[in-house]
């Protein structure tokens, strides 16, 4: 099933040079790295790679979805964190790669049945979810 969005209301730009060896920079300049493959990849390791960036990403926006769900029920994530682990190996018999996900959620100050029911509200609502729900293993646990 493709997703649509209703009405676009923001639209990032960025541009690579290089691919998994070289350079990302936004189009507004906020975003500018040096990329390349991880060690365990066979690179140096000097510079991020699009996994981090994936990461990144996915955790902040699942963040942000669970605050929204959070305020809508009146729930206390303060102190909450999410940690977002992106793998990346062969599918295909190695003729691609894909990911895995796993998302660690932290909310200290709920009980782990509201935590759980929380998280898994915020999966329902986080772009990347909807973006990644039938494509990837997504795991979520609330630590």
């Amino acid at each position: 099933m493709t997703i649509a969005v209703e009405k676009v209301l923001y639209t990032a730009r960025a541009t690579a040079e290089g691919g998994r060896q070289g350079h990302t920079a936004s189009d507004d300049g906020k975003l500018d790295v040096t990329l390349a493959p991880p060690k365990e990849m066979g690179g140096s390791g000097d510079g991020t790679n699009p996994e981090q960036l994936f990461a990144a990403g996915y955790a902040s926006c699942f963040h942000s979805a669970m605050k929204t769900v959070a305020r809508k029920t009146k729930q206390n994530v303060d102190d909450s964190t999410v940690t977002a682990a992106v793998g990346i190996g062969p599918i295909n018999g190695g003729a691609g790669y894909g990911f895995e996900v796993e998302l660690v959620v932290s909310l200290p100050n709920l009980e782990r049945a509201e935590a759980e029911a929380l998280v898994a509200q915020a999966h329902q609502v986080c772009p990347y979810s909807n973006a990644t729900r039938g494509n990837i293993k997504v795991d979520l646990s609330v630590a």
